[in-house]
């Protein structure tokens, strides 16, 4: 693995590297493909790895090097759809297959219903603001999980110490790659703690309220007035990691 890579982008996908103008998207994508050479791309992302696969059928699509999906619950190469055993084998000796587990405790409770997805190793839900309850997250913290709500409509509950922080540090760590020319990006409060990791940071300026209310007294992370991909680019200026 190279670790002399000029930029190690870790980005959300969804209202991030997806996120802005079609133009603003394009014009950035081929930004990054003319310096391919010099750039491990991650996407860091709460779809599945079968979601992240439909976006390779465009040709222009800058593919990735690793897929960190299911928020943070599942590693993999981009080019080859591998696990990086390392990483996965920590995550699935967290959670302890449970699934079944997750679903009994929650069965019932108000303001919930099971997104319709099936991933290994977290349990999603959609909840309901009116009628969601915070005795919901004591429940499962009680019972060893960590759970995050985000988008106001969104709960993962996720194997203990995981999320997309955690699950980038250890993979960085895996393919031994210097950390200090590593940018993450994100516009949700499931990308948060990828800020709390205390790498660079640029929340994107799309982003949804809460987050930004979490991540103004971080000095390392800042705060674009550009949606989506364009926020990405404004960011790695301000950091000083820009290629051309």
């Amino acid at each position: 693995m190279n670790s002399g890579y000029s930029l190690i982008l870790a980005t959300d996908l969804d209202g991030t590297f997806l996120g802005g103008s079609e133009s603003d998207r394009a014009e950035f994508y081929q930004y990054l493909q003319r310096h391919r050479d010099r750039v491990l791309l991650i996407f860091v992302t709460g779809r599945d790895l079968g979601l992240v696969q439909e976006l390779y059928e465009e040709p222009e699509f800058p593919r990735p090097d690793y897929i960190i999906g299911d928020v943070g619950t599942s590693v993999t190469c981009g080019k080859t759809f591998e696990p990086l055993a390392e990483v996965q084998n920590w995550i699935s000796d967290r959670w302890q297959k449970a699934n079944a587990r997750v679903k009994a405790l929650l069965e019932g409770e108000p303001g919930l219903s099971l997104q319709p997805v099936e991933p290994e190793y977290r349990v999603s839900y959609y909840y309901d603001r009116e009628t969601f309850r915070d005795s919901t997250l004591e429940k499962l913290e009680q019972a060893g999980f960590d759970a995050i709500l985000s988008a106001d409509r969104f709960l993962d509950v996720m194997p203990k110490g995981v999320a997309k922080g955690p699950t980038l540090l250890r993979t960085l760590q895996s393919l031994a790659v210097d950390t200090d020319n590593t940018v993450v990006a994100g516009d949700t409060l499931n990308d948060l703690s990828l800020f709390d990791t205390g790498l660079k940071g640029i929340a994107v300026g799309n982003a949804e309220p809460k987050l930004i209310d979490r991540v103004q007294l971080m000095p390392h992370v800042y705060r674009s007035q550009h949606p989506g991909a364009a926020g990405i680019w404004d960011g790695l200026k301000y950091h000083g990691k820009t290629l051309d």
